[in-house]
């Protein structure tokens, strides 16, 4: 069996809204299970993927707090 997982997480939420998308954020997040972590960082290459530098900057300050906690 080939599964492409990037590929299958982007068809799932190809035509989300923002609100639908948040859903699924923080619905994997709450839920705790590791089967969510590949399709969160899916999304996170996404976003990355589309971010200018400032965005990513952003982000990487964020993270570096948040990893500190």
């Amino acid at each position: 069996m080939n599964l492409n997982l990037r590929h299958a997480v982007m068809s799932n939420v190809a035509n989300n809204t923002k609100e639908q998308l948040e859903h699924t954020i923080t619905d994997a997040i709450q839920q705790g299970e590791e089967k969510y972590l590949p399709g969160l960082g899916v999304l996170f290459e996404a976003l990355w993927n589309h971010a200018d530098q400032q965005e990513r900057d952003m982000m990487l300050s964020t993270l570096e707090q948040a990893v500190k906690q």
